[in-house]
C-alpha cells in the first residue's frame, strides 16, 4: 500500500490536461487501429461472397454448393481460403521486429508514416487483382502496414497521453478497430448486392481510404517527448513539446521523470529484457496478446459471416448480422470502455470482461452441439440465440480484452525496453492471429461445435492468470510504472530479489 501511495502522490504532481493538440495528434495516430479494424472485417466477409470464391477459390465454391454431400462445419475448409485471410499475419508477425528498430531509432511518427503507405500499397494491390499471386502479395503488404502500424500507435497513445486519461486514449486504438470492422461490415453488406460479381473488389479497394488518412496525416504527427529524449534530443526540444502537449509550462516533474527513464544504456534491447528485473514485463509481453487470441474473437471477426452461414442463413442475411453484432455491438461496447477504463482499473474489466466471454461461448456451444447437425440447418428461434450471444461475447471483449490487450502493453515497459517490449507484443499476437485464422475452418471441420468448447476454456484459464498475476496500473505515470511489481504478491519475489542484489553490491 505504501507503495501505492507514493505512486498515488508522483502523479499529482504532474501538471497538464487533455490538450486539443493531443486530441487531434491521436486521432490521426489512432488511424492504424482503423485500418487494423477494416481489413478484419472485410476479409471474413468478402471470403463468403459467392463470386469472390468462383474466381479464386473454386474448390471451396463447389463445396459449398453441394449441401447434401459435405457437413455444414466442414463446406469452407481450405487451407488455401484461410491463407488469404492469415497470410496478412504472419507478415505482420515478420515486419514487426523491423518495426520496433525503426520506432527505436527514429521515433514513433516514421514507423506510422511506413505502417500507412504499405497498407496503402497492399489494399491498391488486392483491389486490382486477377490472380491469386497478386491477392496474397497484396494481403503481404497490408501485413507489412499492419505490423508497423501496431508496433508504434499504441506506443504513441500511452506517450501522448496524461497518466490520468491514459487508459481511454490509448482506448481509441480498438475503437478505431471496431469502427474499421464496422464500415467494413456495411459496405461488404453493399458490395454484395452488385451485379456481375465485381463488388468485391470494391471491399478490397476502400482500405484505401483510412490507409491513405493515416499516411498523410502522419506527415503532421509530432514525436513524443519520450521518442525525442531516448533518440538524444537535448531536453530543451522535449520540455518544449511536453508543455505544448500538456497546455501547461509547469512540467519539470514529468521532465525529470522522463530525463531519468532515459540515463539508462538503450543497447542491446533484446537481451535487457530476458534480465530477472524484466521479468514481468515480458511474461505479460507474451501472455497478454495469447491469451488476447484465444478468446476466439477471430471466430467471429474473420469468420462470422461464413459461421452464420454455417447455422443456415443466407449470404445477404450473414453479412448484415456481422456488420451489426462485429460492428455496432462491438464498437458501443468499446466506446464504453473508454469511459470507464480509468476509474474501475484494468483487472475489474479484464475479469468481469473473461467472466461474460466464458458464458457467452458455453451456451452458443451447447446450443449447437444440441440442434445444428451435419446437415440441414437450425430453427430460427435457436439461431436468434446463438445470435444473441455472440453479441454478448463480443461486448465482453470489445470492453475489456479487446481494448486492454493493447492499453497494458503499452503502459508496463520502462523506456529503455519499451520499443522492443512492443515488439514482442506485435509479435505473439501475430503469431497467433496467425494459427487461430490458418487453423479455425480445420478446427471447425473437425470439432464442430466443440471449438466454442475450446476457446472457453481458455478464456477460463485467461481470467484466472489475470486473477492473481496482474497488478492494477491505472493513473500511474509510465515512467514508474516498474514499481508496481514491487508491492505485488507473487512478482516481488522475483524483482524484490534484484533489488536486494544491488543493494548487497553498493554495499560491498
Amino acid at each position: 500500500m505504501a507503495v501505492g501511495l507514493a505512486l498515488t502522490s508522483k502523479t499529482e504532481q504532474y501538471n497538464g490536461r487533455i490538450t486539443s493538440f493531443v486530441v487531434a495528434s491521436c486521432i490521426i495516430a489512432a488511424m492504424g487501429g482503423l485500418i487494423f479494424g477494416y481489413d478484419i472485417g472485410i476479409s471474413g466477409g468478402v471470403t463468403s461472397m459467392e463470386p469472390f470464391l468462383k474466381k479464386f477459390f473454386p474448390d471451396v465454391y463447389a463445396k459449398m454448393k453441394e449441401d447434401s454431400e459435405v457437413s455444414n462445419y466442414c463446406k469452407f475448409d481450405s487451407q488455401l481460403l484461410t491463407s488469404f485471410t492469415s497470410s496478412l499475419y504472419l507478415a505482420g508477425l515478420v515486419a514487426s521486429f523491423f518495426a520496433s528498430s525503426v520506432t527505436r531509432y527514429f521515433g514513433r511518427k516514421p514507423s506510422i508514416l511506413v505502417g500507412g503507405a504499405a497498407f496503402l500499397a497492399g489494399s491498391a494491390l488486392n483491389g486490382a487483382a486477377t490472380n491469386l499471386y497478386m491477392l496474397i502479395f497484396g494481403r503481404v503488404l497490408l501485413g507489412v502496414g499492419i505490423g508497423f502500424a501496431n508496433q508504434s500507435v499504441p506506443l504513441y497513445l500511452s506517450e501522448m497521453a496524461p497518466p490520468q486519461s491514459r487508459g481511454a486514449i490509448n482506448s481509441g486504438f480498438q475503437l478505431c478497430v471496431g469502427l474499421g470492422v464496422l464500415s467494413a461490415n456495411f459496405i461488404n453488406f453493399g458490395t454484395e448486392k452488385i451485379e456481375d460479381g465485381w463488388g468485391w473488389r470494391i471491399s478490397l479497394a476502400m482500405a484505401a481510404v483510412p490507409a491513405s488518412v493515416l499516411t498523410i496525416g502522419a506527415f503532421f504527427l509530432p514525436e513524443t517527448p519520450n521518442s525525442l529524449i531516448q533518440r538524444g534530443n537535448d531536453h530543451q526540444t522535449a520540455k518544449l513539446m511536453l508543455q505544448r502537449i500538456r497546455g501547461t509550462t509547469d512540467v519539470q516533474a514529468e521532465l525529470d521523470d522522463l530525463i531519468k527513464a532515459s540515463s539508462v544504456s538503450f543497447n542491446h534491447p533484446f537481451k535487457k529484457i530476458i534480465q530477472k528485473k524484466y521479468r514481468p514485463q515480458l511474461v505479460m509481453a507474451i501472455a497478454i496478446p495469447f491469451f488476447q487470441q484465444v478468446t476466439g474473437i477471430n471466430v467471429i471477426s474473420f469468420y462470422a459471416p461464413i459461421l452464420f452461414r454455417t447455422i443456415g442463413l443466407t449470404e445477404s442475411v450473414s453479412l448484415i448480422m456481422s456488420a451489426l453484432i462485429a460492428g455496432v455491438v462491438g464498437t458501443a461496447a468499446t466506446f464504453t470502455s473508454m469511459f470507464i477504463v480509468d476509474k474501475l482499473g484494468r483487472r475489474v474489466m479484464f475479469i468481469f470482461g473473461g467472466v461474460q466471454m466464458f458464458v457467452s461461448q458455453v451456451v452458443i456451444g451447447a446450443t449447437m452441439a444440441a440442434e445444428l447437425g451435419d446437415h440441414g440447418s437450425i430453427s430460427k428461434g435457436y439461431a436468434y440465440l446463438v445470435l444473441t450471444m455472440i453479441c454478448i461475447y463480443v461486448a465482453g471483449f470489445a470492453w475489456s480484452w479487446g481494448p486492454l490487450g493493447w492499453v497494458v502493453p503499452s503502459e508496463i515497459f520502462p523506456l529503455e525496453i519499451r520499443s522492443v517490449g512492443q515488439c514482442i507484443v506485435v509479435a505473439v499476437n501475430f503469431l497467433f492471429t496467425f494459427i487461430v485464422a490458418q487453423s479455425f475452418l480445420a478446427m471447425l471441420c473437425h470439432f464442430k461445435s466443440g471449438i466454442f468448447f475450446f476457446f472457453g476454456g481458455w478464456v477460463a484459464v485467461m481470467t484466472v492468470f489475470v486473477y492473481f498475476l496482474l497488478p492494477e496500473t491505472k493513473n500511474l505515470p509510465i515512467e514508474v510504472m516498474d514499481r508496481v511489481w514491487r508491492e505485488h504478491w507473487f512478482w516481488k519475489r522475483i524483482v524484490g530479489e534484484v533489488e536486494d542484489d544491488k543493494s548487497r553490491q553498493q554495499n560491498a
